[in-house]
């Protein structure tokens, strides 16, 4: 009999460490040298203890819209780590991830301004001064072969800018080997802030990340054989707290709103933005290389045969949703030798592009 009782008792103490073993496997995910998420306690998430929110309530939702009553579907996005109930996910601040991501922090293009050094772009803004309360897109995504030295992304964005200050948020998609440890694209958010604070994702406090699936930062599918793939996100205000969210929008499912950048943040763009824009965007190697842009290929009447951009809206002050046929926009391009800029048809708003090189310019 005693054999029996310690039997049993063994077979407990084995359950529950495998068990303890089960939840440790749930709490983390480690994608490569570069990437680690780890499910945090909502309301213990590293940017709570930012200076500046000391005060802040967390918003578990915002007031301006709720999940639509949709068809369940195939997402754009893939959920990497699905956290329990009452956390969220957050990428591990490694010193390799941190360090890498301080470097490419400081040559990011600033998107209120067409000269950034290394940088080129291809996209639309609005002219006139707003005010804007926020931009939604649907932004193709592509595969590139991009070297660890040069970065290549697409986003939608809102800023403010006075004298040698700005504002502004960005969410798309990039590809930057250095910076996520490896070649496919990824979704990304960048913000900068009061006194030019700001960073890529999580690098640095800030972000509120609310949903316990969609991560503001991820690696996005790989692109099926003879598929196409797209990501559509939005930066919205909240008419009610002045929050930044950013969503996932999409087709055949739920919107998922991810989370926020608090108004605490910033100091031009707590109200309103003056501006807000989509672009593509590419940064060259130290070398003089530019990389590819959008999917490498120059626009052309063919609209398949390159990136494009569709779907645009903006949103104005009062909170109403626009389509961009609205607004008079400006066209930027900056290295017609190397990448181009389409309109488009109907409700692609621009095709866009080009295969980049050594002479690309600075």
């Amino acid at each position: 009999m005693d054999f029996v009782f310690k039997l049993v008792g063994f077979l407990i103490i084995v359950s529950i460490v495998q068990s303890k073993g089960n939840v440790k496997d749930l709490m983390s995910v480690k994608l490569n040298e570069n990437t680690i998420y780890d499910c945090v306690d909502i309301y213990k998430q590293p940017s709570l203890s930012h200076p500046l929110l000391q005060n802040h309530k967390v918003q578990l939702e915002p007031s301006f819209a709720k999940p639509k009553n949709q068809v369940k579907g195939e997402s754009e996005r893939k959920n990497i780590i699905e956290c329990p109930n009452g956390t969220v996910p957050i990428i591990r601040n490694t010193k390799k991830y941190v360090a890498n991501a301080q470097y490419w922090t400081e040559k990011h293009l600033n998107p209120l301004t067409t000269d950034s050094h290394g940088t080129h772009i291809a996209g639309v803004r609005t002219t006139d001064q707003g005010p804007y309360r926020g931009v939604i897109a649907s932004l193709s995504v592509h595969d590139l072969n991009i070297s660890r030295d040069q970065a290549s992304y697409a986003h939608i964005y809102i800023g403010s800018g006075i004298y040698n200050k700005v504002n502004f948020i960005q969410t798309g998609w990039m590809i930057n080997p250095s910076l996520f440890g490896d070649g496919r694209a990824w979704s990304y958010g960048f913000w900068k802030g009061a006194n030019g604070a700001g960073c890529y994702n999580t690098i640095c406090r800030g972000f509120v990340q609310v949903s316990k699936t969609d991560h503001l930062s991820g690696p996005l599918p790989q692109l099926p054989a003879g598929g196409e793939r797209a990501i559509s996100v939005s930066i919205q205000q909240d008419k009610k707290t002045g929050n930044w969210w950013t969503t996932d929008i999409r087709q055949n499912e739920p919107d998922v709103h991810i989370g926020y950048w608090p108004k605490e943040l910033f100091d031009l763009i707590s109200k309103s933005a003056n501006i807000v824009g989509v672009t593509g965007s590419v940064q060259a190697s130290p070398s003089g290389q530019s990389p590819p842009m959008g999917n490498g290929h120059f626009p052309s009447d063919d609209e398949a045969g390159s990136a494009r951009v569709e779907e645009v809206k903006f949103i104005d002050n009062d909170f109403v949703v626009k389509g961009s046929d609205q607004y008079k926009l400006e066209k930027l391009l900056d290295s017609s030798k190397c990448y181009g800029l389409k309109d488009g048809k109907k409700s692609i708003l621009f095709n866009y592009g080009g295969p980049g090189g050594n002479s690309c310019g600075i």
